[in-house]
């Protein structure tokens, strides 16, 4: 039996869900542009540069979700689905995920569970470990429920994902993990099967150095 986890923004997406949920909010006129654009802005860019302070982008990214109810969330999202996430979901993403058909798949991704969880039923994959948004009676906080699933997180997030299934990574014959980014190196380096997915120059790099596949998912 095999293990597939797969990275989404920029990996399985030809974009960053995190970053586009902001803009579309914002395109909504539900947050301020001149306020929240230039932050959006900046928190993507030190993302891309390995500086990202987890923390202090959970705490702009999640905000939001508390300030409105579940069900004006939800709408929100439906139409976010539309007009931003379909657009970017490439044919050659799908037909990766379907080649792990019959493994154990699941994405494993920093962006909270509320904006991915449409997004990987979409994929067709059964599981998803994701940042999770904290909730009281059934509306968001505005906080995290444990630990973020970013970085070293990962792999934190994956072994109690596995735990609770009984399992580790030493149970499958082989583990993949499908990332493009330099934030994913920690959990890369633990499966068997580390694939850099259009990588950043950091991690193609590192996987050029250790003799990992590199692949292209760009249409």
């Amino acid at each position: 039996m095999n293990l597939a986890l797969f990275d989404l923004d920029n990996t399985l997406l030809a974009g960053d869900s995190d970053f586009e949920w902001a803009q579309f909010l914002i395109e909504q006129k539900v947050l301020d542009r001149e306020v929240y654009e230039a932050r959006n802005n900046d928190f993507y860019e030190q993302y891309k540069k390995g500086t990202l302070d987890i923390h202090e982008f959970l705490d702009f990214q999640l905000k939001p979700l508390s300030r409105h109810p579940r069900r004006v969330l939800d709408e929100w999202h439906a139409e976010f689905m539309r007009r931003k996430i379909l657009p970017i979901i490439r044919p050659s993403a799908r037909e990766l995920v379907a080649r792990h058909r019959g493994d154990v798949c699941a994405i494993v991704t920093a962006t909270n569970s509320f904006v991915t969880a449409p997004i990987v039923r979409e994929f067709m994959i059964e599981h998803l470990i994701a940042t999770e948004p904290a909730h009281l009676g059934g509306e968001f906080t505005g906080a995290i429920s444990g630990t973020a699933c970013f970085r070293e997180g990962k792999i934190v997030r994956v072994e109690e994902w596995l735990a609770a299934r009984g399992q580790t990574l030493k149970s499958f014959s082989r583990s993949y993990f499908y990332s493009d980014s330099l934030n994913d190196l920690p959990l890369l380096e633990r499966v068997t099967d580390p694939v850099a997915v259009d990588p950043d120059d950091t991690l193609r790099a590192h996987a050029l150095r250790q003799g990992w596949p590199v692949i292209s998912l760009k249409d």
